[in-house]
């Protein structure tokens, strides 16, 4: 039986920047969205930190503080606009000072702390494209996205250089320059590597942002696939026009508010809706250092007294399964709008968003690709647990069918795409191109682009459905793509971390289900000749895949297994992985080379 809708009634003291969800389509043109920003003075084009920062910072919001950065282990320092114009701008001039300059790519690997938003920002300053790491990746990780990104600069602290770059330094040729925001150390001596602060001290008056095309690269995003290497996204500063406007639409940002978003910069959503999205709303934005810990988020959401939260689905399964008296013993009254994304938020956490909080939880959807939010359960609009929402203004979506006779995929006739209209069908997530955000290419893969596009649409990889009253409903990946916590994790580069060590001969990754982190990586090893299954080797190869790939990637638990399925051309088919697990049916074994 479904949950039943969640009526919106109006917020007693802010009204909504969307009130009509109809009439705001009907309305809405990214034309106008464009007009609403300032373009870099004299027409010379659009940059994003200068929408982010300096458009604020020449005006009269140069005091207000953009910035609230909370320390890991305690303490508060702000930053305000002007106060950050004046970082970012050293950081960019800085950069140049070195001669990292426009196309080259610039790498962060940064924990949630001030230096990554200004490095960030006084990248883009200098037209340099920008890749954000996730910390927790090991070195593996780091070594193929800065190759494969050509990094030439990278700016992380001691530690993280020490364990995660310095080891596979020797494999980046392109890494010129190290910038150490903490660098007081030893590793100063190796060739390239720079103390952030001796640099912005000594950095050259900056003479402005030059001309930056709107087409111009801004972030380079890598997101996995199921085969072969991660994929490099590619944004270009025309982003920002879609950062704007759902921050306005999708999150109810107003110029008084105080948000939080949980999500870490490493991370497509970090960056878009951490970062640029709050900042060229010209909203307070709280960035915490520190881990997960439910009172600790709870202190933070009353302290800083947030008004606006977007987090993860796998962060609230966890709140809630500290219990609702712990959200009942702060003060959270000034909390309006809670928004959740990164993998389906089951209807029970809605729910228990409304009982806990006094609030339910909108869950909205998009993509690393897709740069910018593009289906979402509105501030103004009834709420439909267990739903994503509608496509916001702008945005066309639709269900495309799934071809019987090509393994589900999307069906195209006659150049067209077929579309579902029936909403008990399930079929193909798919896009009209043409938003801002869209990303324009993977990077020296345009074949692999093109494939993400059928009959007129862009097609996501997800499935889903879409109800009588336009509200679409998630149904799976159409991949084998695990969403672990969030994240998007690719099998393929965990069996190739697990393929490294010599006891190995062959390796399957599938996802299972998780009651917190929505799936968890599980792997199934085939040894080589001669070699015996036992608890130490489990852990051992537990832990082979941790150093490599780092904690957020690597397997949770290993099974031994000598019988993995191959189709008759070899290739492991982790779908019957999957189902001999979860004891789901088999499906179409035809293609096995032998019967499992």
């Amino acid at each position: 039986m479904p949950w039943p809708t969640i009526r919106k009634p109006p917020h007693p003291a802010v009204r909504p920047n969307v009130t009509d969800y109809d009439e705001a389509r009907r309305r809405f043109t990214w034309e106008a969205a464009r007009a609403e920003l300032d373009g870099l003075p004299g027409g010379a084009g659009l940059n994003i930190a200068h929408e982010a920062v300096d458009r604020w910072a020449d005006g009269p919001g140069a005091d207000k503080v953009a910035l609230r950065c909370l320390g890991r282990a305690g303490g508060r320092h702000d930053l305000s606009y002007g106060e950050l114009k004046e970082a970012t701008d050293r950081f960019a001039a800085a950069l140049t000072s070195l001669g990292v300059r426009h196309p080259d790519a610039v790498f962060l690997l940064l924990p949630r702390r001030p230096e990554l938003y200004v490095a960030a920002l006084g990248a883009m300053k200098a037209r340099c494209p920008v890749s954000p790491l996730f910390p927790a990746f090991g070195p593996e990780p780091v070594r193929q996205r800065m190759a494969l990104g050509a990094g030439r600069a990278l700016v992380t602290t001691e530690a993280l250089y020490r364990r995660k770059v310095a080891p596979v330094r020797d494999q980046l040729p392109d890494l010129a320059h190290v910038l150490l925001v903490d660098g007081s150390g030893a590793a100063l001596s190796d060739d390239g590597v720079h103390a952030l602060d001796d640099l912005l001290a000594s950095a050259p008056a900056w003479p402005g942002i030059a001309p930056t095309d709107p087409e111009d690269v801004a972030l380079l995003h890598f997101t996995s696939g199921t085969t072969g290497t991660p994929k490099g996204a590619l944004h270009v500063h025309e982003a920002v026009v879609a950062h704007h406007s759902t921050g306005r639409i999708a999150l109810d940002l107003h110029p008084d508010d105080v948000y939080w978003c949980t999500a870490d910069p490493g991370w497509v959503t970090g960056m878009s809706y951490g970062v640029i999205a709050p900042l060229v709303n010209g909203v307070t934005s709280i960035v915490d250092e520190g881990e997960f810990d439910a009172d600790r988020w709870y202190r933070t959401l009353e302290d800083e007294g947030v008004t606006v939260w977007y987090t993860a689905p796998t962060a609230i399964r966890m709140l809630m399964r500290a219990g609702g008296e712990m959200a009942a013993a702060h003060d959270l009254s000034r909390l309006r709008f809670v928004a959740s994304v990164g993998e389906p938020l089951n209807p029970e956490a809605v729910v228990w968003g409304q009982e806990a909080l006094g609030l339910p939880i909108h869950d909205n959807w998009w993509q690393t690709e897709t740069g910018g939010i593009m289906i979402a359960n509105l501030a103004c609009a009834d709420v439909k647990p267990g739903s994503m929402g509608r496509p916001l203004p702008g945005i066309e979506a639709a269900i495309v069918a799934r071809d019987p006779d090509d393994d589900g995929a999307p069906l195209v006739r006659d150049g067209q795409a077929v579309l579902v209209d029936d909403p008990s069908v399930e079929g193909h997530l798919a896009l009209r191109p043409g938003w801002p955000s869209m990303f324009r290419g993977y990077l020296h893969e345009p074949e692999r682009y093109q494939r993400c596009f059928a009959g007129g649409w862009y097609v996501s990889g997800d499935l889903a459905r879409r109800d009588a009253d336009g509200y679409l409903w998630f149904v799976g990946r159409a991949d084998d793509v695990i969403k672990s916590a969030g994240h998007l994790i690719g099998p393929f580069e965990v069996e190739s971390a697990l393929m490294e060590h010599p006891l190995v001969a062959e390796v399957g990754v599938i996802g299972m289900p998780d009651p917190v982190a929505g799936e968890v990586v599980k792997a199934f090893v085939a040894l080589t000749p001669g070699a015996e299954p036992s608890e130490e080797l489990n852990r051992e190869l537990i832990g082979f895949a941790r150093a490599r790939l780092g904690p957020a990637v690597a397997p949770k638990s290993i099974q031994f297994d000598d019988d993995l399925p191959h189709t008759r051309s070899g290739k492991i088919m982790r779908r019957l992985l999957k189902a001999r697990e979860l004891g789901l049916p088999l499906g179409d074994t035809s293609t096995l080379e032998a019967a499992p």
